[in-house]
């Protein structure tokens, strides 16, 4: 005689990170919220447009694709700046669920931006103002899925919008200043 075993559903969970240490950092935050950190990045062309740029011990490289002339061999400039935004709204969604003591079992962000450099990078072609070019429209659709309701994920996810740093830069003029080296 067989018995029948009931199923079981299995749930696994990403790797949290340390809520006591998000919690104190937190508290750092509300002691001094006028503290700034400087990101540093130095970038060096390799030839043609392929660029590679050193952060700290890190190296991240960027090309264009073949019909504008690059070689292809890494992501664009502009999906770049996508997965810079994908990944601190990845950041803060993990940690607002941290916060709220929510824990992920997925989590995916997928970007669209459209795009646009008909004035050929100032050498040419169409004549337009800074305002017309770079991303005139970003999408964003986050697949989450954890131990809360849709109405709890989805208010993480705007709670992390609002407080994104990458996402705010995006969204909010900022002074910005270019200069040769001494």
């Amino acid at each position: 005689m067989t018995t029948a075993i009931a199923p079981q559903t299995v749930s696994t969970h990403l790797r949290p990170i340390d809520r006591d240490g998000l919690m104190a950092f937190a508290e750092k935050g509300r002691n001094n919220p006028a503290t700034r950190g400087t990101n540093k990045v130095h970038t060096i062309t390799d030839g043609q447009y392929r660029t590679v740029s050193h952060i700290n011990h890190h190296e991240v490289v960027v090309d264009e694709p073949l019909h504008l002339f690059g070689e292809d061999t890494a992501p664009a400039p502009g999906e770049i700046v996508l997965s810079g935004l994908g990944g601190c709204l990845c950041v803060g969604i993990t940690a607002v669920a941290t916060w709220k003591q929510v824990k992920l079992s997925k989590l995916e962000v997928f970007m669209e931006g459209d795009i646009g450099n008909p004035a050929a990078w100032g050498a040419g072609g169409a004549e337009m103002q800074p305002e017309q070019m770079g991303f005139q429209e970003i999408r964003v659709k986050v697949l989450i899925e954890g131990d809360a309701s849709r109405e709890e994920l989805d208010e993480i996810v705007k709670h992390a919008n609002y407080f994104s740093p990458v996402a705010n830069t995006m969204r909010n003029p900022i002074p910005f200043s270019i200069s040769l080296m001494d």
